[in-house]
Formats: structure tokens, sequence, C-alpha cells
């Protein structure tokens, strides 16, 4: 077993990258923020998943399987929840079974091992309460209006993870402007529930629960008061875990919420910022389930493997070609080892993933192994990190079959298409129309009309 004390991280918190050192080596814990079941998880949402899963994965090699309890929350009360039911006419937990199994569906495909506890936020009410009322008795929380409200003048050192100006941090908070409330920062733990909406009994009447103190009880109820490591995505910095940290710290006393605060970086679609209203909004379903994206289907291993080749604190650009040049590595990676015997991880791509999840030089490593031929190493390795080789489909099989007049039609229509933006001299458009025809296993072969001069662009399927 390698050398634990070599695991190196980088905390949030202190902004530098620091010897791991668990509270107990006998059980490390770790508290990921997981979905809000009301809608198709986006590709951004996939790389939280994704990176935590490769430490989990990592923290198990090093301690023992049974040494380590990963918790991923579901957040199965929101007002985005109620909104979403209301719009569809289905009751609130007809909604959130039927989004939650289809994450689940997804994250599988994406080879992602399930966390050891998915606690629901609905389940652990009265954990929050118990949480408020310490607030509350500690003069940390004050009720108003029905509403219970963090008061953050309480905290001396309020902010200390997005260490965020003053005046960025009230912008932030006034999203919930409200007359009861004390201060612009205070935010809301609890709130009154419409007779319509979900809702509990509480000592301040029937309500509901604030978004952020959820995970602090979801967190304090599995993992203790305070315990390893906290994971999330960058846009959760604030106000989400700095609230966290602000709930937590002042209900049970202690310096910290959590040791180790990890975040990983944006992400953007083909150069731009993901948005409905771009039309570049890509769920993690269509790509798996739908040829939305670059006209075809794509294994989850696929975009496992696009997202583990950039490092995790990265922003990361998904675009077609990194989907395609990750599709092309496996094909030969799996091709290579499959008559692989059983053997052990390279010490190598251990090394680099105990270095803060250095997956950019773990595919580097990886790729190594497989131009030395050490092909065991190389299966073994693939395995560690989550990939496959008996589940795996390569998507360009399914690209190679007949076409049909329809998808016939569909590929004469984005030749078109590239001819027109060609001749218009738009060679970005081109280049992404002519990525999207290879990606369907399409073969184009670019000439002249010799009467004309003409562009003349002949196609076929990629056998």
């Amino acid at each position: 077993m390698p050398n634990t004390s070599s695991l190196r991280l980088y905390n949030t918190l202190t902004r530098s990258k620091e010897e791991f050192l668990p509270i107990d080596p006998a059980n490390v814990r770790v508290y990921v923020c997981g979905p809000t079941v009301y809608d198709f998880a986006h590709i951004g949402n996939a790389r939280p998943v994704i990176v935590f899963d490769v430490l989990y994965r990592l923290l198990r090699r090093l301690y023992g399987k049974a040494h380590v309890t990963y918790v991923r929350n579901i957040t199965d009360v929101d007002d985005k929840i109620n909104a979403r039911a209301a719009e569809r006419g289905i009751t609130i937990r007809q909604l959130t079974e039927e989004t939650n199994a289809i994450f689940q569906h997804d994250v599988k495909a994406l080879g992602c091992l399930e966390p050891d506890v998915q606690p629901r936020a609905t389940e652990h009410i009265a954990a929050m309460i118990a949480i408020i009322e310490k607030l509350i008795a500690g003069n940390h929380a004050y009720a108003a209006d029905g509403h219970v409200l963090f008061s953050v003048p309480s905290m001396a050192d309020y902010g200390r993870l997005s260490r965020r100006p003053l005046d960025e941090m009230i912008a932030g908070a006034r999203v919930d402007v409200a007359p009861y409330k004390k201060g612009d920062m205070d935010f809301v733990l609890w709130k009154p529930s419409k007779p319509e909406e979900p809702g509990w009994d509480s000592p301040w009447g029937r309500g509901r629960p604030g978004w952020h103190i959820e995970c602090s009880a979801m967190s304090w109820k599995h993992l203790g008061e305070v315990f390893d490591i906290h994971g999330g995505g960058i846009d959760l910095v604030f106000p989400h875990h700095e609230n966290e940290i602000a709930q937590s710290r002042c209900a049970f006393g202690h310096n910290v919420m959590a040791n180790v605060w990890m975040h990983n970086g944006f992400l953007q679609v083909e150069g731009e910022k993901m948005s409905k209203s771009l039309g570049n909004f890509v769920t993690i379903n269509e790509l798996l389930e739908t040829e939305e994206f670059g006209g075809r289907k794509w294994d989850g291993q696929v975009l496992r493997l696009a997202m583990l080749k950039t490092h995790y604190r990265q922003p990361i650009d998904w675009t077609l070609r990194s989907l395609q040049e990750a599709e092309a590595t496996l094909d030969d990676w799996f091709a290579a080892t499959r008559e692989a015997s059983a053997s052990e991880p390279s010490p190598s791509v251990i090394e680099a993933l105990s270095d803060d999840l250095n997956t950019s030089l773990v595919i580097a490593e990886l790729h190594r192994l497989s131009k030395s031929g050490d092909l065991a190493a190389l299966a073994a390795s693939l395995s560690l990190l989550g990939f496959d080789g008996s589940t795996y489909r390569s998507g360009r099989e399914n690209a190679e079959s007949a076409l049909d007049e329809t998808q016939r039609d569909a590929v004469q229509k984005r030749i078109d298409a590239r001819i027109a933006a060609r001749e218009a001299r738009n060679w970005a458009e081109s280049d992404r129309i002519r990525d999207e025809l290879v990606a369907m296993g399409i073969q184009i072969m670019d000439g002249k009309d010799p009467a004309t001069g003409k562009l003349v662009t002949t196609w076929e399927v990629k056998r």
C-alpha cells in the first residue's frame, strides 16, 4: 500500500496545497454537495461527481475501502422543485423520484461508484431544527415574521472561505432582501410554507428549511461535527459553503466545519458559458441517450476521460473535439489491454493522483504505459480511475452501420452547410461541422468540379 502521508490536496480555505492528515485514518470522511432533483443534471454538474469519485477511489486505495465514508446528498426540498412540479402538474414526490432516478442512472454510466450514503434533505428536518435551535440559543440566529435567520454579524470571521470584499458579499446576500432582516447579509435558516407547499411543524410554525442548513444537518448526522473533506463546484464557495461553515461552526463551537475544502473549476461549452439562451445547454442524459451533441450518442466513459484530461481546479472547455479525442484514446487503450493479466496500478499513476488529483499528469502516464507495453499496469491503472473495458461501447461502431434515408438527409444538410460556410470563408463554422461529421463516423473528401472550379464534397460512412 502506498505511503498515505504523501497525499497532498489544495485547500480552498488556506489557498495552499497541504499534506492530507485525516482526523481518524480508520474513518476518512468526505462530504460533497449533490443534485437538486428538479431537472436533468447538466454536463457541468457531472464534473464534481467525476472529480470526487476519483478522490473517493484514491482514498479507498490509500486507507482501505472499509475506512472511507463518502456522503453525497440529494436536495429534495427547494423552491425550484416546487415550481417545476406545479409547472408539470405532478406531485413534488413524483418529480424528485423521477429526477433522482435519472441522475443515478446517468452518474453510474459515467463510471462513478455509489457514495456510502446519499441522504435526502426531507429525511433530516429534525436535525435542521436542532441546529437552528442551537444557533438561536447562542445568539447567532433570530426568529422574525415566521422566518429564522442567521445573524452574520454574530460571527467575527465570517467570509474566511470566500475572502470576498464586504460589498460583494452584501450584493450576494441581497438576493433575499426583506423587511424582517436585521442585517443585509443575514440569510434564511427556516421560512414559512404556504398550504400548497411542502412544510413541517417547527417551533416557528409550519415551514421548510433554507438551502444552506440542509447540508449542515446532513453532514453532521453522517460525518460528525467536524470532518475531513468537503467538496463541490467553485460556484458553491459563496454563499452556500460560506454559510454552511457559519451555521456548523456557530452551532457546535469549532474553528472549522471541515479541515479541507476542495472545489472544481467552471465548465464552458465550445468556448462559451453554457446557457439555454445560447442554445448550448447540454445535459448528461442528452450526451448518453440522444444525438443532440455531435449527431450521436456517447459512452459515459468517454465523458469521464474528457473531464479528467483537465486538472480539476482549472476551467474546462467542453468541445466535440475533446470527446472525439477521448473516444479514440479509450478505443486504443481498451484494445491493447483486452488480454492483459491482473496487476497493480502503476506507482507513477498513484503518485500523480496523490499530488492534488493531477489527472492531466495521470493521463500522460497512461499513454507512457501504453507505448512502453506495460499493459497489465495500464489495465490496473484504468480500473483504479473508474474505466472498465468490459462495459465500454465505442460510438464509432454504431456510426459505421448503414444509414437510413432520414440519416442520409441529415448528413447531406450538414455537408451543404459546411460548403456554404467555406464559401463565406467562415472557417470556424466549417471546422465545427466537419467535427460533427467525423463524430458521426462520416469521412468527407473535398475536391473541385473541373468544369466550374467550385468546391465539391463527397462523403461515405467510415468503416
